[in-house]
């Protein structure tokens, strides 16, 4: 039993032994500075309670408004990603053209670049406000990327399985749905996966529309506070919880599905 829980032991060990060195480190640069840790004012910056209930703080106000627009771009994003990998993949010369168009335009542009003409030039002419502008933004930049990921899926499914589903009598759609895409899905999600962590991590860019989620809220606090090491920590602890809790879960889909296909 020993044997079992001591690679366990062991590597908590080395996490704690490299977290105290780190908080060292920071503690001994921030002793040269003359900097005074402020660390008891941060949780009410997290939540607080007033009239008998525990309120989200900007903190917290600043998370949803960064988990809400993340979900509505993931959802965009695979929808943006699987178009455009079928449209890679087809027969006619436009589509292919379009998507390794909007592909390469996408991957070889930065991100902020893209924000601002979406937001300066395209979004007033389309009318659209801030919020929806991120959303486009973000989904039309990971979808480029996850159009690869899913493309490279696709054509690792061999043409026996269309074939099969087509004698069998199954529609396009049925095809797709009960036969490809529960495939396409086990093989992609690792990939995948690291899309939807990006995708959070690149939410922070756009803050510059002043859009309050997570970083701009960070951004405030900190204009207000003087705290800057006690504010952006905390704010990188939340987006590490947050990524790490979507890794676990993706762990956990792609056990199950792995289970579900073993059994069938």
């Amino acid at each position: 039993m020993l044997n079992i829980f001591k690679p366990v032991f062991s590597a908590l060990l080395q996490i704690a032994l490299l977290g105290l060195g780190l908080w060292w480190l920071l503690d001994s640069g921030a002793q040269s500075m003359g900097y005074q840790w402020q660390w008891e004012r941060v949780p009410d910056y997290i939540a607080f309670y007033e009239d008998g209930e525990w309120w989200p703080a900007e903190l917290i106000d600043g998370l949803f408004v960064t988990i809400k627009i993340s979900a509505i771009s993931l959802f965009f994003t695979l929808v943006i990603g699987l178009g455009t990998a079928m449209l890679k993949l087809s027969d006619s010369v436009v589509g292919r053209a379009v998507a390794t168009g909007y592909i390469e335009l996408i991957r070889n542009t930065p991100l902020l670049v893209q924000i601002y003409l979406l937001y300066f030039v395209f979004g007033p002419v389309i009318g659209l406000d801030r919020f929806s502008t991120a959303v486009l933004a973000l989904s039309l930049f990971q979808g480029a990327y996850t159009a690869e990921i899913l493309r490279g899926g696709l054509n690792s499914i061999s043409k026996g399985q269309f074939e099969a589903a087509k004698s069998l009598g199954l529609s396009p759609f049925h095809t797709y749905y009960d036969v490809v895409i529960p495939q396409l899905l086990q093989r992609t999600l690792p990939a995948l996966t690291n899309e939807v962590v990006s995708l959070v991590k690149n939410s922070s860019i756009v803050s510059v529309m002043a859009i309050f989620d997570l970083t701009t809220e960070g951004r405030n606090i900190v204009s207000e506070t003087a705290m800057p090491f006690e504010i952006w920590f905390t704010v990188a602890g939340i987006y590490l919880l947050l990524t790490l809790s979507l890794s676990a879960l993706s762990a956990l889909l792609e056990h199950r599905l792995g289970a579900s296909w073993r059994t069938q």
